[in-house]
């Protein structure tokens, strides 16, 4: 009869449908360790690599072993909404999942129980990493009905993403802005909220177009949205103007995706003859294809109209004019939703700098933090709440002004 060592790494080799764990850096080190029963001063070694992966990550490991397997992309998690991956997926499905709760839950010494005595020799001076109890079934079909808000694979650890080569790379430290940092236009966000909690609840949302004046916080809201929102499904991906062609491949590969997605594309502006302007034209709503149902585009600009327009544009040799104008403005009538942020009227930005010097703990009396926040905006070039931001920041910071 085989030892546990050799049945466990037997199983962890004939892994199927939660094959991916096997490229997580713990588990990859756990596998070679179980790999190596055949060689004392091997398993050693191995066990010493898969135990300072794991005490690096803090965590015991009946759990990161559980929060792998939840995370794994594989055909049941992503057929979950459509009615499962049919029956031989789901019966290697259970098994798979049997295994790997007994590995989580087993510490070295059960891995060892019928080791021979060489081995058992060997490893009695390694530590012994910490273990548990969980119900790895119960948690997967728990993961499995709750897709739609926390994902799986790569969406299940990030909530921001940025696009190479027409894929999805994660954002490690993204920005952590939130709406309640944000002080007025609180109106103006109202409309991108309701939009997005309209894409959330799988209802008809529109594309938005946010602008208006530079500093306003039409990106800090784009933002602070994602971050508001990831808990209820909601996806921030961030694509550059120069990438606009890989989009209907990134919008293919999330079309069948439980969660929702925002394309944010940032200070968007186009010249006259630029090849990307008929690129987001057919993406907002000119292809045959469509726009997939769970996919919104939010994109910000200081330019109501889109493309640029000189007064030369106008006296060309264009014999339909009139036409060619109504082409350059279509585009941003492509935008169901447009939402102005204006610059701040003085009452405004003196409502904005006491709201943030609350946030950021500024003790300074409100007729002085007026005067001062002021001849601040106007040696800044106006008042704008980016400008209000970084006067009470450098106030925290005890620079005088």
């Amino acid at each position: 009869m085989k030892m546990k060592l050799e049945q466990m790494d037997l199983r962890l080799r004939g892994l199927v449908i939660v094959r991916g764990i096997l490229q997580d850096p713990v588990v990859k080190r756990y596998a070679a360790m179980v790999a190596a029963s055949g060689d004392p001063a091997a398993f050693v070694t191995a066990a010493a690599e898969f135990e300072a992966a794991l005490f690096d990550s803090g965590r015991c490991w009946t759990d990161y072993l559980l929060d792998t397997v939840l995370e794994n992309n594989n055909i049941c998690i992503r057929r979950a909404a459509a009615g499962g991956a049919g029956p031989a997926a789901e019966a290697a499905l259970a098994s798979e999942l049997a295994v790997l709760q007994q590995a989580g839950e087993w510490g070295l010494e059960e891995l060892l129980d019928d080791a021979p005595e060489a081995l058992r020799q060997a490893c009695r001076f390694l530590p012994r990493w910490e273990t548990g109890s969980a119900d790895y079934a119960a948690a997967y079909d728990k993961r499995r009905a709750e897709v739609g808000k926390k994902g799986y694979g790569m969406f299940a650890r990030y909530h921001v993403f940025t696009v190479e080569d027409a894929r999805l790379v994660p954002v490690h430290c993204p920005d952590p802005q939130r709406l309640s940092e944000l002080p007025g236009y609180e109106t103006e966000r109202a409309k991108v909220i309701a939009n997005t909690k309209a894409l959330l609840a799988g209802l008809p949302a529109n594309n938005v177009l946010l602008y208006g004046d530079a500093g306003t916080g039409k990106s800090s809201t784009v933002k602070a949205i994602g971050n508001e929102f990831a808990a209820d499904g909601l996806r921030l991906v961030e694509v550059k103007k120069n990438q606009l062609y890989q989009i209907p491949a990134v919008m293919e590969s999330l079309a069948d995706n439980p969660l929702k997605f925002i394309l944010f594309i940032d200070d968007l502006s186009f010249s006259s003859n630029d090849d990307d302007f008929a690129a987001l034209k057919a993406i907002l709503e000119g292809s045959v294809g469509g726009r997939s149902h769970n996919i919104a585009v939010y994109a910000t600009s200081n330019r109501r109209h889109l493309v640029k327009e000189r007064m030369s544009d106008r006296e060309g040799d264009d014999l339909h004019a009139a036409d060619t104008r109504q082409e350059m403005m279509s585009l941003s009538a492509r935008f169901g939703l447009t939402v102005t942020f204006q610059r701040p009227d003085k009452a405004k930005f003196e409502a904005i700098l006491l709201e943030l010097a609350r946030q950021y703990g500024v003790q300074m009396p409100a007729d002085q933090l007026y005067i001062k926040g002021e001849a601040f905006a106007i040696r800044a070039g106006g008042r704008s709440p980016r400008v209000a931001k970084q006067f009470i920041e450098l106030c925290k910071g005890g620079v005088q002004l």
